[in-house]
């Protein structure tokens, strides 16, 4: 069985060990992803935000510390969503069991919408796209991350035992539906060309103001043997996008 959407972190056993990975000390999505999206995010002070498939809301802590005006995550799992509850018990921050297109996007609402590594599960991605312009108040912020297309691309480096050492590129142009091993199951993910995503983008309406492919800092690993390898191929594509005033 291929799990769709965020329904695999509701197999306990994935969701467990996805955790574990999630937070380890090397993990790619903390040491450069993380920094990465948080630049393009800059300041949150006194700022709303709405967080797409948040997980288990850490980025949201980040954001209440950071004194954002409030936040709000919304997640289709429901292991992540009792997660997030936990972690923002007490805080200005609330959380929603919902998909992000069943979502009931309030319009003109938020000063910034971001989404980690979450926005490659959605197959309507236009869909998406149109509703997050119409939550956004004028000049609010778009800013998410995505796998990579290199990766996303072709699934058959996934089936590599260990760590890889080389990477397949291939039916790249062909957008649509793939079938991922991850973590002892099938996950489905769709693939984008990185033009895809930004032509999109503006079709819904947004002025795309910057796009990062995440490249490593050397001074956030303590191994530069794991710098070195992370230096041979991108592993995030990140867009920021605002909503113009006209």
């Amino acid at each position: 069985m291929a799990y769709k959407d965020s329904s695999a972190y509701d197999n306990n056993l994935f969701f467990e060990q996805y955790m574990k990975r999630r937070h380890r000390e090397e993990s790619p999505n903390i040491i450069i992803e993380k920094p990465a999206l948080l630049e393009l995010i800059g300041d949150v002070n006194d700022q709303v935000i709405l967080d797409l498939g948040c997980g288990d809301a850490s980025l949201g802590i980040e954001f209440i510390k950071s004194n954002c005006r409030s936040y709000t995550g919304i997640d289709g799992s429901k292991n992540m969503y009792q997660k997030a509850l936990q972690n923002l018990y007490g805080t200005v921050g609330e959380v929603f069991l919902t998909s992000m297109l069943d979502y009931t996007y309030p319009r003109n609402s938020f000063d910034i919408v971001t989404s980690q590594l979450a926005i490659h599960y959605i197959e309507d991605i236009h869909k998406l796209f149109e509703k997050v312009y119409e939550t956004l108040k004028v000049d609010g912020r778009f800013i998410f991350s995505v796998q990579h297309p290199i990766l996303t691309s072709s699934v058959e480096s996934m089936t590599t035992n260990g760590k890889r050492t080389n990477w397949l590129v291939d039916h790249y142009f062909y957008s649509g539906k793939r079938v991922e091993p991850w973590i002892g199951e099938q996950v489905i993910k769709f693939h984008r060309t990185i033009e895809e995503y930004f032509v999109t983008l503006q079709k819904s309406g947004f002025v795309i103001e910057g796009l990062k492919e995440a490249t490593p800092v050397k001074e956030n690993f303590k191994r530069i043997e794991e710098y070195e390898r992370r230096m041979r191929i991108p592993l995030f594509l990140l867009f920021s996008c605002r909503k113009p005033s006209h």
